[in-house]
């Protein structure tokens, strides 16, 4: 097989599925150290590939420019002449960037539509592996010698974005307490959010029993969010110990933020993908999913909680407005001791 000199990489969102191609960037260059490497993804999550120096260039879509826009950055992928296009996302999109590229080698992803339509529909496992995403992305270019180095995620932050998060965290004193304790409770669907009152019972727990100050990180549609859980837990525990960062700082100053943490809590979401390429520790609360879709946390440093013995679960892959059983145990019923407990064990093996 023939060296591809030029080669494309397509992958328009969102937040976790683009942090978990950083393996795949990282082994394509290191397999391919003089090929040129490009990227293709939407303009709102284009800083989370941007610096990263695996890459040559990354193509910013607008979805606001329509069809129009996309039309256009065919004309452009045309004119670029690639040997290779590497589709992870295999949308509408994709497809039509993809197809009228003129690039003689395309290899696409392989999502396990059937295995996961009939664990879904039918609650029957026919999953032969369990793998992850990144792999999954990675096993679409094994004919090219592909394999992961197995050194897991990772995201890459400029200088100036991590003196600009930085500054904003000094702000806050947090030497003044013993732990920095990270929340991220909100996710894009219902069914991944653990219930807000349990993160402020457990916040309170964390800030009176480890001294800990509370960060509470999410995006420009969680601002009432985190200014509400900020809020109660203010109430209850006094003293300037909880910041809500919600909307307040970029994907990347996110990331940044999140390295003063010592545990990050959070619901299944692109904030817990980004917690885990920052290798920090961390506890993913784990609602309508299951492991068998390849989004759970794989290093050493996570714990997931998740409730095994619901018959219901899974009832979607990437999750639901509304719990379809009406009750809503899958995230009900962690407790919050049980969380409590696995972030005090977390910070007993960081102290060792």
């Amino acid at each position: 097989m023939n060296t591809p000199n030029k080669i494309l990489v397509l992958r328009f969102s969102s937040i976790g599925d683009i942090v978990l191609a950083s393996p795949l960037l990282r082994v394509l260059r290191a397999r391919f150290p003089q090929s040129q490497i490009d990227f293709v993804t939407r303009k709102e999550y284009a800083e989370l590939v941007k610096s990263n120096p695996n890459l040559n260039y990354t193509f910013e879509f607008d979805v606001t420019s329509g069809f129009d826009g996309l039309r256009a950055l065919k004309k452009t992928i045309q004119k670029e002449g690639y040997d290779l296009i590497v589709d992870i996302h295999d949308n509408l999109r994709s497809r039509y960037l993809r197809r009228f590229s003129g690039s003689p080698e395309v290899v696409t992803v392989n999502k396990r539509l059937i295995e996961r339509a009939v664990l879904v529909k039918l609650k029957k496992d026919i999953y032969k592996d369990s793998i992850s995403v990144a792999d999954r992305y990675i096993e679409s270019l094994r004919p090219y010698g592909l394999q992961n180095d197995g050194k897991g995620l990772e995201l890459h932050i400029p200088d100036e974005v991590q003196f600009s998060a930085a500054g904003k965290i000094a702000k806050l004193r947090l030497n003044r307490f013993e732990k920095t304790i990270g929340l991220c409770p909100s996710a894009r669907h219902e069914t991944k959010q653990w219930p807000r009152e349990r993160f402020v019972e457990l916040a309170i727990r964390l800030a009176k029993e480890l001294d800990s100050s509370i960060l509470i990180f999410g995006g420009e549609a969680d601002r009432t969010l985190g200014a509400e859980v900020a809020s109660r837990i203010g109430e209850a525990v006094p003293g300037d110990r909880t910041t809500s960062f919600c909307g307040q700082l970029s994907l990347l100053e996110t990331a940044a933020a999140m390295d003063f943490c010592d545990v990050i809590v959070s619901n299944d979401s692109g904030l817990m993908h980004i917690a885990n390429a920052r290798q920090r520790s961390l506890v993913a609360l784990i609602g309508s999913t299951v492991r068998q879709f390849g989004f759970l946390p794989q290093d050493s440093d996570s714990i997931v909680i998740q409730r095994d013995d619901l018959k219901c679960r899974p009832c979607s892959h990437i999750g639901r407005a509304s719990c379809p059983e009406g009750h809503f145990r899958c995230m009900r019923d962690i407790a919050v001791e049980d969380v409590y407990s696995k972030v005090k064990r977390l910070l007993t093996a960081k102290a060792r």
